[in-house]
């Protein structure tokens, strides 16, 4: 009788717990895989309910009146309509949820320098002017000049007293963080201090930042009025649903609206209205109601009142130049119209402000007119101010 070595009688006891310890192993996965069945049919019966929920808010809110029930505490954001196409990579529904929800998250006002006895609204245009400049110099994006306008306008509304001096610091500054967020490669430190003249010091700058990000508590991320303006153009001009994310839109058509929003963006009481609706009157200008309607959601009741602030504006507007598209270097053709550009903006607003005084003390006839039905004349010349076709 052979005799069996006492490491090969080990590895044999040791190869028979093993197999026990398999199919314990498989016992526990098993009740685990139930587990999470259980658990899954319970969260899509949770789910089911609340979408019925929500089927039954949407149901009950009327379509003349979607623009009220988004101002209404407690009803849902999603009573507006989504203008956004279903998509296989992801949901349309939860990206135009989080759109409507930062605006009500991310607050502006018009009242932003009214805690500030020593400045004026001519010195916000100017700041604001003076970063337009700063960012066509360093070929910076649309988007991140109005990054950097929203971080200025809501970190006034958390400070007092403010003294002028300060404004051009907490200009760049603005500007400093949301090219830190938007470009690929922001300007240096030391080219944000150079362009202040020896203003500000890259270590104020440094100081500012932290004081900016702690007021704002690091909520960075709105939906600025050129994001909502390049959704509404985009969706009025798409034909290939399987590239939404390559712009469709005509180049020329959208920097004269951005023009527009650009002008507007300096006069302090365009802060009075929210973002979507001020990009959604500016469209308003440039295309039918009926298709602002359709990209945006918004009833003629909504945007009714920023149209008509807007008019003097774009009444100024048609008296210059229209915009032109810039070729950059080393900027792709395709990425052009997101270059912020400037031109003399201040000029520009000026005049419109005058018009709008005169029109309230009755100087001029007040324009344009209140009504969904614009007429013919009104129509033909938004299509001429913006100088090309959507498609």
């Amino acid at each position: 009788m052979t005799r069996r070595s006492g490491r090969l009688q080990a590895k044999n006891e040791n190869g028979a717990t093993h197999t026990d310890k398999i199919t314990k192993i498989k016992k526990q996965c098993n009740r685990k895989k139930a587990l999470t069945k259980r658990l899954n049919c319970e969260t899509q019966n949770l789910l089911a309910q609340e979408g019925t929920c929500k089927a039954e808010v949407i149901s009950e809110t009327p379509v003349n009146g979607l623009h009220d029930a988004i101002d209404r505490p407690g009803l849902s954001q999603c009573s507006r309509p989504s203008p956004l196409p279903g998509l296989s990579w992801g949901s349309s529904e939860d990206v135009w949820v989080n759109m409507l929800s930062k605006e009500t998250k991310y607050k502006h006002s018009n009242t932003c320098l009214e805690t500030h006895p020593r400045l004026q609204p001519k010195m916000r245009a100017v700041l604001l002017d003076w970063l337009m400049e700063v960012c066509e110099a360093y070929l910076l994006h649309r988007q991140t000049f109005y990054l950097a306008q929203d971080f200025f306008d809501r970190f006034m509304l958390t400070q007092d007293d403010t003294e002028k001096e300060r404004l051009q610091l907490i200009g760049i500054t603005a500007l400093f963080i949301a090219s830190k967020i938007e470009e690929i490669y922001p300007p240096k430190l030391t080219e944000l201090a150079y362009v202040t003249d020896g203003a500000c010091l890259e270590e104020e700058i440094l100081q500012m930042e932290l004081i900016m990000l702690k007021a704002l508590n690091w909520d960075l991320c709105p939906e600025t009025v050129v994001s909502w303006m390049k959704l509404y153009i985009q969706m009025a001009s798409v034909y290939d649903f399987t590239n939404l994310l390559v712009p469709q839109f005509s180049q020329e058509t959208y920097i004269q609206i951005t023009q527009l929003l650009d002008l507007c963006i300096l006069d302090i009481d365009s802060l009075e209205f929210k973002y979507g609706v001020l990009a959604a009157a500016a469209f308003c200008h440039f295309i039918s109601f009926e298709i602002v309607q359709k990209v945006s959601g918004l009833t003629w009741e909504a945007v009714e009142s920023c149209v008509n602030w807007m008019a003097p504006i774009v009444e100024t507007m048609m008296g210059y130049e229209s915009a032109k598209l810039k070729n950059f270097a080393k900027v792709s053709f395709e990425d052009r119209h997101n270059i912020q550009t400037h031109i003399n903006y201040l000029s520009m607003l000026h005049e419109a402000q005058q018009k709008r005084v005169s029109r309230t003390n009755g100087i001029l006839p007040p324009t344009p007119p209140s009504s969904t039905e614009k007429s013919s004349a009104h129509r033909d010349q938004c299509c001429s101010l913006a100088g090309a076709s959507l498609h």
